[in-house]
């Protein structure tokens, strides 16, 4: 019997069988029949063919052997991240401690307002007040016509001359590009990050390219080795996908990064998978349609495309996929709800068909599926959810809601392990942090649903202050569509209104690093100030030290000063926090926030530390302005807190 006359079924059940059990389960040397039942199916004994057909199994199955170090890999590049923040974690420490234990950050200060006629220190009042009306000086109005985003951010401003050896210049310019954010992509106005972000995901695909390519024959009758490798590429990542996703995860610890963070290379990793599925579903077609030998054939491409197990690998590419095209900014901003809705239902079919389609991807599809219930269920379901009746209060500008909700904290913080582990929002939260609001009296279809929201009032528990008994909690809610929209509706009838709180989510990190800074400046646009200001109140009460705070507050319109009360306001610039409200953007235009940052880089001594939070625009020009100040050698950290999902 010629080769191309043997009946191709018998190739396909090695295949099935080899790969299934990632070994190869027949010898192909000594049998000359498929099995016992049907003994007259004569394998080709064609010595090439069969060696071919050893070799292209041997070539997949080496493939999947090499992959499986990826987790091993990715592990040592979290070991590393670990050991970096450790190092920043405990530097960090020991400027709290110079900045904060001192005559100025005595417990007979800490909360209290200054008071001029009482300064222990004329020198350092003195160099306040000086610093403050220089700021105010500086901050200089652009007209409505100007676009700052297109002017140049970088080279345009002029500082003294450093003295700083030509080493520490080459290390400024490094950390002045990587922190450097580039222009959105024209035409379809995409928002890249910062260079140093953007090199970090293009060595994690480098890193995957290596694991797809690494040990594969670049021969065209091999294809079928590289689509298949493009499914186990996928597969390995699937771990990691679901816990970039996860609200509570090990990562936010362990790299002092918050999720709002990480989620930047969670949708990374998730379009990587989506283009290597797409690759592995277009690879089978060309390989079954154009390259596969006819002797391997099983029958018709009907016939094959019609397989269970083609079957289940088209349902489960279609589902994530789909999964990718509905996590788009775009269709997000539309249609969040909808957003929400499918994606939970994509997850598990795509799940199921992975489960069901490959065999070998089943502890990777087993440990994706914990890390989502866990997240779902245990932590956001039970231990982190919490009911309760707010206020609702529409501003002054008519889009924009205030909730709020006041409660006694528990005294308890939980037995065993939940003593060390941050609880639901009624034990408390940190500056910065947001919620996940559901209320169901809209509806049945927002029972389900959970939308995000910063907390825009000062957090009631601190490491040095005695636990309160007492928590005021206040969100700031832009009306948009969908569920804010039906909110605003819901307001304007009703002024209390039963919510669950999913939460508190965030990371200290902003924080820990203001606290470790001589200087730190705070930059909100619009509702960026939810948190800006949380963050300002508790470095002037809570972590008062001898350090400079500036706090800085770009509005549109004058209706939205309502978002903050005046007296708090007030407050903050009693306890020392030199505030700066331009007018708003849509009389005067836009301030000048890269004189304001350059101003202040200038003119202040020892290190800087920077938080924004606003649009994008604001983010990108403030970010920008920061670089411009490393590159000219001064010591800036900055810490971008984007809101948007």
């Amino acid at each position: 019997m010629s080769v191309d006359q043997a009946n191709g079924e018998w190739a396909f059940q090695i295949f099935r069988e080899s790969l299934r059990t990632s070994r190869i389960s027949i010898n192909l040397k000594d049998i000359s029949t498929l099995s016992k039942e049907n003994p007259i199916r004569k394998i080709p004994s064609d010595p090439e063919s069969l060696q071919y057909l050893r070799n292209l199994i041997a070539y997949i199955l080496g493939g999947r052997a090499i992959i499986f170090t990826y987790s091993f890999a990715l592990l040592a590049i979290l070991a590393i991240l670990t050991l970096i923040h450790l190092r920043e974690r405990l530097a960090e420490i020991s400027k709290w401690r110079r900045i904060e234990i001192g005559p100025s950050a005595s417990l007979d200060g800490v909360g209290k307002p200054t008071d001029d006629s009482e300064a222990a220190d004329e020198a350092d009042s003195s160099s306040s007040s000086t610093l403050q009306r220089s700021l105010s000086s500086q901050i200089t109005l652009k007209t409505i016509d100007v676009d700052v985003e297109r002017q140049p951010l970088l080279g345009g401003r002029q500082r003294k001359a450093s003295s700083t050896k030509t080493g520490k210049h080459v290390v400024h310019v490094l950390r002045s590009v990587l922190m450097y954010q580039p222009r959105p992509i024209p035409f379809i106005n995409r928002t890249l990050p910062s260079n140093g972000t953007t090199l970090f995901v293009l060595a994690f695909f480098g890193l995957n390219i290596f694991y797809h390519l690494y040990r594969l024959p670049f021969e065209l009758r091999y294809f079928f080795a590289f689509a298949d490798r493009a499914g186990v590429v996928f597969v390995v990542n699937l771990p990691l996908l679901y816990l970039l996703a996860a609200k509570n995860q090990p990562l936010k610890l362990l790299t002092g990064r918050s999720y709002e963070a990480l989620n930047i290379y969670h949708r990374r990793v998730g379009e990587l998978m989506c283009f290597e599925a797409l690759i592995h579903f277009a690879g089978m077609l060309i390989w079954r349609l154009f390259i596969e030998p006819p002797w391997l054939s099983t029958g018709s491409f009907y016939k094959y495309i019609t397989h269970p197990l083609i079957l289940l690998g088209i349902g489960a590419f279609v589902s994530y996929e789909l999964l990718y095209f509905t996590s788009l900014g775009s269709f997000r901003e539309r249609w969040y709800e909808l957003f929400l809705a499918s994606h939970v239902a994509l997850q598990i079919a795509a799940l199921v068909f992975l489960w069901l389609h490959f065999h070998t991807s089943r502890p990777y599809v087993l440990a994706s599926l914990l890390i989502f219930l866990i997240d779902r269920l245990v932590w956001r379901l039970w231990m982190k959810s919490a009911k309760l009746t707010a206020d609702l209060t529409v501003l002054e500008d008519g889009e924009t809601l205030l909730l709020s909700t006041d409660w006694d904290i528990p005294s308890a913080k939980g037995r065993g392990f939940l003593r060390f582990v941050r609880q639901s929002i009624l034990h408390g939260w940190h500056p910065a942090d947001h919620v996940f609001i559901s209320v169901p009296n809209l509806g049945r279809s927002h029972v389900l649903q959970a939308h995000p929201f910063t907390i825009a009032s000062a957090a009631p528990t601190s490491d040095s202050a005695p636990l309160p008994n007492h928590a005021w909690l206040s969100l700031l809610i832009r009306v948009q569509s969908g569920f804010t929209s039906a909110l605003l509706d819901y307001a304007n009838l009703n002024t209390r209104v039963a919510v669950r709180l999913d939460g508190p989510y965030g990371s200290r990190d902003p924080l820990n690093m203001l606290r470790s800074c001589d200087n730190a400046v705070l930059i909100a646009g619009g509702s960026g100030i939810a948190v800006v200001f949380p963050l300002a109140w508790d470095l002037a009460t809570t972590h008062a030290g001898k350090r400079q705070v500036h706090l800085i507050w770009v509005t549109h319109s004058r209706a939205q000063r309502s978002w903050i009360p005046d007296d708090r306001i007030a407050d903050l610039e009693k306890f020392g926090v030199h505030v700066t409200i331009p007018e708003p953007t849509i009389e005067a235009g836009r301030p000048d926030l890269p004189g304001y940052i350059a101003n202040l880089a200038a003119i202040s001594e020892g290190s800087m530390g920077f938080v924004v939070s606003g649009p994008d625009g604001l983010n990108r020009t403030a970010r920008n302005a920061c670089a411009e100040a490393v590159r000219a050698g001064a010591n800036v950290k900055l810490r971008v807190e984007k809101f948007g999902w």
